[in-house]
């Protein structure tokens, strides 16, 4: 029986996916072999040695601790792309927002006498005058999943898009509309972006990206969008140069202080992924993937452990983690042959300081096979699977 313990509320569309046969799911479950999280702290969390994957509904992993995972040999997975969609229509509807000033004038009517009304409204309107989106440029910072979703969309409103991501993938870059122009560098993209939204993971080197040199180069009025994560801006900086007039409003999905009360500030609560869709797509997706690596040992969209798919061939299948250090392969080979089985075929990556084998067997995985593998230095965790 294979164990999944669920940290939040999964969406059941998704957990569909994993058959009743064969599997327990619940949110108590004693030494599971996997776990379910969408925004729960795992920090903390007593990992257990069953432990095989943890599977996050989302995109972000900034609450599972993914040094502790790959030390034992956890294989991380998230769902990139799943609530692309949904991100990608707040950004659009925040663009239109702030272009248009309709929080500002939603709160002024709001605010009104119902005396003499009409005559108020046409009166105030005329301080809510906004300006429209085609012939606008919007700048996006990273071209992942959601980074293309909203370039190609905003190209679609008649905008010029430009983008900055020295590490595009050839998939997204397939899927990128050839009117979004490349910006050699993310200071050339500030200097000509009337709107920049950023989708970037929360790193280093992403930490503060939007600071006061850089909210100096942006033209006069421009509106900053952040549904990545809250640090990728200096908010201090960039409420100076809202009450200074350099940037027209400041759209965030994540409102951390006071703040949010700013006048050219629209907060919202962490809205990104808030859809039924997209709720139910990433329960689908990292479902999917967990089901696919517990029963076959393979590894899609994993975001500590290299990818790692091979079709199944001979009897059973070994699926090894273990660091990436030199003459690994060579020591499992030798570990298999030892115990007289047959190597049918064989897959290796590596990522970081962590690798990957699959080996697909002639024959049956004998107790001598395992326990030759586990006496190896630097091997992580070692799983015999039947087809």
């Amino acid at each position: 029986m294979i164990k999944v313990q669920t940290l939040n509320n999964i969406s059941p569309i998704g957990l569909e996916k994993l058959p009743r046969e064969g599997y327990e799911v619940a949110s108590e479950v004693t030494n599971p072999d996997a776990i379910l999280v969408r925004s729960a702290k795992m920090h903390d969390m007593e990992i257990g040695d069953n432990l095989k994957a943890v599977g996050r509904a989302g995109a972000g992993v900034n609450n599972i601790p993914l040094d502790k995972m790959s030390d034992k040999g956890v294989v991380v997975f998230n769902a990139p792309g799943a609530n692309a969609n949904a991100v990608k229509e707040l950004v659009i509807s925040s663009m239109l927002l702030s272009s248009r000033n309709i929080c500002q004038a939603w709160n002024y009517v709001n605010g009104l006498p119902l005396d003499n009304l009409k005559t108020a409204i046409e009166n105030g309107k005329k301080n809510y005058a906004g300006s429209e989106l085609p012939g606008k440029t919007l700048g996006i910072v990273g071209l992942g999943a959601i980074g293309v979703q909203i370039a190609n969309a905003a190209h679609a409103l008649g905008m010029k898009v430009i983008g900055f991501d020295p590490s595009i993938t050839i998939k997204s870059a397939w899927k990128l509309s050839a009117d979004v122009e490349q910006a050699l560098s993310i200071d050339e993209l500030f200097s000509q972006s009337d709107f920049v939204s950023f989708h970037v993971p929360l790193v280093e080197g992403t930490k503060n990206l939007l600071n006061e040199e850089r909210i100096a180069l942006l033209p006069e009025g421009a509106t900053i969008l952040n549904f990545a994560r809250d640090g990728i801006v200096d908010e201090d900086a960039l409420i100076t140069a809202l009450e200074a007039g350099k940037v027209k409003y400041y759209v965030t999905d994540f409102p951390i202080d006071d703040k949010k009360n700013h006048e050219r500030v629209i907060a919202l609560p962490h809205l990104g992924a808030s859809t039924a869709e997209a709720e139910d797509n990433c329960a689908i997706m990292v479902a999917n993937q967990i089901k696919d690596y517990l029963e076959n040992g393979n590894i899609l969209n994993s975001v500590n452990f290299p990818e790692a798919k091979m079709p199944r061939a001979g009897k059973e299948r070994l699926a090894i983690t273990h660091k990436n250090i030199p003459n690994m392969v060579g020591q499992i080979s030798t570990a298999v042959a030892d115990a007289d089985a047959n190597i049918v075929d064989m897959l290796n990556k590596s990522r970081d300081d962590v690798a990957y084998t699959l080996i697909d067997l002639e024959s049956e995985i004998s107790d001598t096979v395992i326990d030759n593998l586990k006496q190896i230095e630097g091997i992580l965790t070692v799983r015999g699977l039947q087809p």
